[in-house]
């Protein structure tokens, strides 16, 4: 493999992982799911959705954002019901933010809304190539720059 693939992935990768990308997906995944839900507090159920019950500071370093920051986007969710605090047990002082069934509903309906996004751009492609890219995508994820033993 040369140097220019390196940058290739570089590059789109640059562009997957820019903020208004984020934000536009956010948008896209969240309309409609009520005023709580939007692309601000997309990465705060994400987040927990991923990791289960967690701190607000956990969860900030979790998904790049200071404790202050996922602490007011937390109460948001947690005033539509879609999250909730709860005592942490493993220190009797701290809570934790987790989510409530309608948060996982959301989650759930997030989710779906990507995959079929994700399949509704594949379309076009041949079904060899699509299966292909999953796997080479997934096989980068778990192996490449990003993989957990590489932090």
């Amino acid at each position: 493999m040369n140097n220019s693939t390196g940058h290739d992935i570089a590059d789109a990768l640059a562009l997957l992982l820019r903020r208004s990308t984020r934000a536009r997906l956010y948008t896209r995944l969240t309309d409609g799911l009520g005023e709580a839900v939007d692309d601000l507090t997309y990465p705060v159920l994400s987040g927990l959705a991923r990791t289960g019950p967690r701190s607000a500071a956990d969860l900030g370093r979790e998904i790049g954002l200071d404790r202050t920051t996922v602490t007011r986007r937390a109460d948001r969710l947690e005033h539509a019901g879609l999250i909730q605090r709860q005592p942490d047990p493993a220190d009797g002082r701290a809570t934790l933010l987790a989510l409530t069934d309608d948060g996982r509903t959301v989650i759930s309906a997030t989710r779906q809304r990507l995959a079929a996004g994700i399949e509704d751009s594949l379309a076009g492609w041949p079904r060899d190539d699509a299966q292909d890219f999953a796997r080479l995508l997934r096989r980068f994820v778990d192996q490449g720059p990003f993989a957990a033993d590489h932090d």
